[in-house]
């Protein structure tokens, strides 16, 4: 069997940047062991699984290692490819997932996902997340994931996790994050170092990384899904709908986010980098 396949980086217009995904096209559903097996010989964050199913899609997603309920840059590949690849003329596409129906929306260079909110509570700070992370942050929520803020980009860029202890945790994965340069210095207490023009935060209204050590993930470049607890935590914060964000990973991402109460846009662009076959036997 042949399966078409499209590797994509995702939340990026850089051939090497952004967040790498896998994109299947498949006619009908393979087991799902097999669906296991072809995520981790990928050996990508997640490889996106889709079908046509009347005037939608059903979408999975997956880790060389586990089923996530949510991913933001392979959804984000999987709509760059149905409208780049495929030719799909609509403005939006629909995908039925384990996370609900999930629209995609084609914009002029970017492509808008809209998905749930999951506002992140506060709750004390795990003595595992403090010793994985090696640096106290100065607030700890959870959501699905434990959010640890900081307070500046150089904080969390020199974050050196170690991956064995934050594997420990009651969680998929831990954000961490902190103001960027584009953030007013006034609402956000102890002012943060203006950047020049060309530094990884400079505009950015908040940085952030995401380490996912259970789901086989040290590090994902790029967490779209991750922005679902992000945006309304920003957006309160720092009093705004509309906020610009950059992933400072290795490879960073840029998203374009908004607040839509029950509801978040995450925007970027993407760029195929290869497509082919896979020989599925």
């Amino acid at each position: 069997m042949r399966v078409p396949f499209f590797r994509v980086n995702a939340f990026t217009s850089d051939t090497f940047g952004g967040n790498p995904a896998g994109v299947c096209l498949l006619e009908k559903w393979l087991p799902d062991d097999l669906l296991q097996r072809i995520a981790a010989e990928n050996a990508l964050s997640e490889t996106a699984f889709l079908t046509p199913t009347g005037d939608s899609f059903r979408l999975r997603w997956m880790t060389p290692a586990i089923e996530v309920d949510l991913c933001g840059h392979a959804t984000l590949a999987a709509a760059f490819v149905l409208f780049t690849e495929v030719g799909h003329k609509q403005e939006r596409l629909f995908f039925d997932t384990l996370s609900g129906r999930l629209c995609a929306t084609r914009l002029r260079d970017t492509i808008e996902l809209n998905f749930p909110s999951r506002p992140p509570e506060p709750c004390p700070a795990p003595e595992k997340l403090v010793q994985g992370l090696g640096l106290k942050p100065l607030e700890v929520l959870k959501s699905r994931d434990y959010v640890a803020v900081f307070n500046s980009a150089d904080e969390v860029q020199a974050l050196a996790p170690d991956f064995a202890k934050l594997a420990e945790l009651d969680c998929l994965g831990i954000i961490v994050t902190a103001p960027g340069a584009g953030a007013p210095a006034s609402q956000l207490g102890p002012p943060t170092r203006r950047r020049d023009a060309g530094a990884p935060d400079a505009n950015a209204d908040f940085v952030s990384r995401f380490f996912a050590p259970r789901a086989g993930v040290a590090e994902d470049p790029v967490t779209g899904s991750a922005h679902c607890s992000l945006i309304p935590y920003w957006s309160k914060r720092l009093g705004k709908s509309e906020l610009f964000a950059r992933q400072v990973s290795r490879r960073g991402g840029e998203l374009y986010c908004r607040d839509l109460g029950e509801r978040v846009g995450i925007g970027g662009r993407a760029v195929t980098f290869c497509r082919g076959e896979l020989e599925v036997l």
